[in-house]
Parts: structure tokens; C-alpha cells; sequence
């Protein structure tokens, strides 16, 4: 039925809007990373490539951003005016140059397709540029990576209108704080309308043509439809429960080569087509440490290990990862020696049960948007403190992601769904982070509360092979110049640190 009703709404809309990006030729082509730090399987063949579904329907919308007529009010010289479009969830603005940075400020507006109301404006968080894969790196070097804003998460919409204002944001950038407009609603705008008259924000003319030139080429509107709920998406835990810790039962209908080699990967935690790896008491983790890593584990390892308990964790399966859209091999580093703690900075306005929906956002937007090889972060939390599979891989193994450029070697990359400037995060969430870190560094024989020797691969705090002291776990901005994770979430990490030594038994 999902099929059927994603198929309907494409033809329906589809003579009046721009299609869904198809992935660039390039895509297929990417060098392999070098043996010294990674190992790379192959994880299907391209006859099997051939034959794959998507596990979940999804789509993406793609609107070439237009000169605005000069608003003095607002001082937006690029965007769309008010229309009508395909439902969409999530979007982002685009542009060709990975490396060029936009310096001014994204504003939108969106209509509720349930209800038909416009929301105030909100800033789209624009410096999202220090996510990503290392410089000089495979991943980086594809030749299909580009420059982004932060995806934002809307809900379900049907309407967007856009402005982008060269102007640097004086307060700094960080949040998706609203920014109530004083105008009317906008009168709608029909599919095939390019809203060439005179809308709220100036209609779409010649604009300036410095403070164009002056933003980088190629911008664009990414509407992001990530597909319907699976049945096997958990209702949202009642206020004061803990998230669901087994649900080992695997989804219903044909796995692809795809989707069976990205669950293949954690069969030595749970069967093939797994939703969810369940939580383990300590003694039942110490025990399974010895069975993965037995071998690699010093005497006293084995004797004592220090290992939080392992968290339930749901699967790509789980959320309803759609396999074809990534890149058909995993990637990893040789350990992990220590842990970026990050926001995802994509609004608060959701709820737990939405969280698939989201993360199913995130993954589109960063394959088929920004041109990676698969969603950058490692591991992902809702506000119910429900943990998530990230990139593909095994979520016991060294995966290699592309969350802080320059120290994605050696590292695991965990990100909080939320935006955590001026909001706390939910104390679930710091307490999940504290149990996946205690877990997750705990296979590595990591101390929390320690530091630990990483080598940066470049970025704009630390040059290409300098030597850094790291703490175990750190948040992103200890590794690049940027707000992330917020400062609310930020003054958690001294309690993360502790508690996830505590579960480690120390």
C-alpha cells in the first residue's frame, strides 16, 4: 500500500515539479580507501545491485533557488516564493562546492499539509559544513560530495517558502530559533506556479547581482520525503518508561542482498533481519567481549574488563534503512579510541515515535543530498533515550563515519536528534549517551574519564597531522571550530564521562 500511494502521489505531481535526485554516475566509481586504515568489504554484487527494492519508500524534491526582487524589510536577495509541492518531512539547501562556506543566513517557512497552516519563519542551521568525511579521504575525494545546510525537520508538508540573507547572522549560528514574520499568509501557489509575481518576501526577479554572486553556486531546495512508518516502528514509551530493550523480530517480506549484508554484519549479537539487539546484564557483555575479542585482550583484560552493559540498540533494519541508497561496501578504522558527541541540529519539534521517520531523513539527505557514501553518524539518540544504528557496518565493529572532519579515523560518531543550544537535553538522552559510550569504548579497553592521542586528518582547528590530547569523550567542538553539540548538551558531557565509567565498573 505504501508503494502503491508513493507511486500515485509521483505521478500526480510529477509534470509539475522537479523529479527526485537520481545519484550521480560518479557514485559507483569511488576509490577504494587505503588498506593502512581501513578494510573495506563488499558487502553485494552488482547483479544483486540490479535487483534491489527499497526497503522503504522515500523521495526527494529538488528546487533551483531563484533571485529574489530586493526586500528591504528582510534583505533576502535568493529563494522561492510560496508554493505548493509533493508532502515532504525534512529539508536542507544544497549547493555544488563542498568547501564553500555560506556566509549569511537561510530562513523558511512551511505549510502543515494536515491543517494548511504557514509556520513563522526558522533559520536552518548553515554551518554544517565540519560534518563530513576527513579531507583528502576517498569518501571526500568521490568527486558526489557537496555543500549543505543542517537538515530540518518540519513534519508533514505541502508548502515552503524560502529566503536566504547574505548577511552574516550577528547572534551567531547554532540553533533553528524561529523568527515569528509580521506578514500575511501567502496566497498559494499551484504546482506548475513559479511564483514569478510579487510574493511576501519580493517575488523572484534579477535581484542583486553582487550579493548572489557573493553565495555559493548552485543552491537548491532539498525536500526530503523519508517514506511511511513500518509496521515494526515502536509506539512512543509513556513518560517515565524506558525504551523497549528486545525486539529481535525481523521485519516481514524479502530481504535484499543489500539489506541482508548490513544485518549479516551484527549476527554475532543477534539473527539475520534483526529490528532491535537487545540489552545484556554486565556479565552477560563481559562474556560476549571475550567471545568477539578474545584473542586481542591482554591478561588483565580478561580477568577485569571494563565494559558498560550493552544497550538495546535498534537496527538499520529497525528504522527502516532503504539499503540501495548507500554504498554497497562498509568501511572501517583499525579501533576506537575515543567518542564525538553531537547534535544533529534538526529542530525539537518531534516525538519518539517520529524518530525513524527522522533518522530515515537524515540518511537520504546525507546519501542522495550531500552525496556521501552513507549516513555520517555511527549511532543515533531520540529524546526517549532510544539508541539507533547509524552507518553500516556492525555496530560492534571500528565503523568508520563521517561526523568530525578530521577525526573520523579511530573514532565513533554519536549524535543526539535535537538541537541543544538554548534547549537541555532530555536526561534519557545524556543517560543513553553515557550507557552506548561505556559499551562502545568499553570493546576498546577506553576509560571514559581519561584522554587519549588522536591524529587530525585536517580541519580548522588542528592542521593535517598534528598530534592532539583528546578526552575519550569529547564533544564536536573539541575537534572543530563549531557549536555542535550546543552548549546545553555540551555541559552534560562532565556527567556523561562519569556515569559511563560507573557502568564500566570503575
Amino acid at each position: 500500500m505504501r508503494g502503491i500511494l508513493a507511486s500515485s502521489i509521483g505521478v500526480t505531481c510529477a509534470a509539475a515539479l522537479a523529479l527526485p535526485l537520481a545519484p550521480p554516475a560518479a557514485a559507483s566509481a569511488r576509490t577504494p580507501a587505503p588498506a593502512a586504515d581501513v578494510a573495506t568489504r563488499t558487502a553485494e554484487t552488482a547483479d544483486a545491485r540490479a535487483d534491489a527494492r527499497a526497503d522503504v519508500p522515500g523521495s526527494t524534491q529538488s528546487l533551483p533557488l531563484r533571485p529574489l526582487t530586493h526586500d528591504r524589510a528582510s534583505g533576502a536577495v535568493l529563494g522561492l516564493t510560496p508554493r505548493t509541492v509533493r508532502t515532504f518531512s525534512l529539508l536542507g539547501v544544497v549547493w555544488d562546492d563542498p568547501s564553500a562556506d555560506l556566509h549569511g543566513r537561510v530562513q523558511v517557512r512551511t505549510r502543515a499539509a494536515g491543517t494548511g497552516e504557514w509556520t513563522d519563519w526558522q533559520d536552518v542551521e548553515t554551518h554544517s559544513t565540519q560534518h563530513g568525511a576527513d579531507p583528502d579521504s576517498p569518501e571526500a575525494a568521490s568527486g558526489t560530495v557537496r555543500g549543505a545546510t543542517a537538515p530540518l525537520w518540519v513534519g508533514e508538508s505541502d508548502g515552503v517558502e524560502v529566503r536566504v540573507l547574505p548577511e552574516p547572522d550577528p547572534g551567531g549560528h547554532g540553533e533553528h530559533s524561529e523568527q515569528p514574520g509580521e506578514r500575511g499568509e501567502p496566497e498559494d501557489a499551484g504546482p506548475a506556479d513559479t511564483g514569478s509575481g510579487e510574493g511576501p518576501s519580493g517575488g523572484e526577479g534579477a535581484g542583486d547581482a553582487d550579493e548572489v554572486s557573493a553565495l555559493p553556486a548552485g543552491m537548491r531546495l532539498d525536500l526530503v520525503d523519508p517514506g511511511e512508518a513500518g509496521p515494526e516502528e515502536s509506539a512512543e514509551p509513556a513518560e517515565g518508561a524506558e525504551p523497549a530493550e528486545s525486539a529481535e523480530i525481523p521485519r516481514t517480506g524479502v530481504m535484499t542482498a543489500a539489506a541482508k549484508a548490513a544485518s549479516a554484519v551484527n549476527s554475532a549479537l543477534v539473527p539475520l533481519g534483526a529490528t532491535e539487539i537487545p540489552s545484556l546484564t554486565a556479565e552477560e557483555t563481559r562474556e560476549e567481549l571475550v567471545s568477539l575479542r578474545g584473542p586481542e585482550l591482554t591478561e588483565q583484560q580478561q580477568a577485569k574488563p571494563y565494559i558498560g552493559p550493552r544497550p538495546a540498540i535498534v537496527t538499520r533494519r529497525g528504522w527502516g534503512a532503504d539499503e540501495s541508497l548507500r554504498e554497497g561496501s562498509f568501511v572501517y578504522t583499525s579501533t576506537v579510541k575515543a567518542a564525538f558527541v553531537h547534535h544533529t541540529a534538526s529542530g525539537n519539534n518531534y516525538s519518539c515515535s517520529q524518530a525513524p521517520s527522522l533518522i530515515r531523513g537524515f540518511y537520504r539527505y546525507h546519501t542522495r543530498s550531500l552525496g556521501w557514501r552513507d549516513i555520517g553518524y555511527n549511532f543515533l539518540i531520540d529524546k526517549c533515550g532510544r539508541i539507533y544504528e547509524g552507518r553500516a557496518g556492525g555496530v560492534a565493529k571500528p565503523v568508520k563515519g563521517a561526523h568530525t572532519m578530521g577525526f573520523n579515523s579511530k573514532t565513533t560518531g554519536i549524535a543526539v536528534i535535537g538541537s541543544y543550544g538554548s534547549k537541555k537535553p532530555s536526561s534519557k538522552a545524556v543517560k543513553a549517551v553515557a550507557r552506548l559510550t561505556a559499551w562502545k569504548l568499553g570493546l576498546h579497553g577506553r576509560n571514559p574519564k581519561k584522554k587519549t592521542s588522536l591524529t587530525s586528518g585536517g580541519g580548522n582547528l588542528y592542521a593535517k597531522g598534528t598530534k592532539v590530547k583528546m578526552k575519550v569523550i569529547s564533544g564536536h567542538r573539541d575537534g572543530f571550530n563549531t557549536s555542535c553539540p550546543g552548549g546545553k548538551l555540551y555541559k552534560k558531557l562532565s556527567s556523561v564521562r562519569s556515569k559511563a565509567a560507573t557502568y564500566q565498573g570503575r
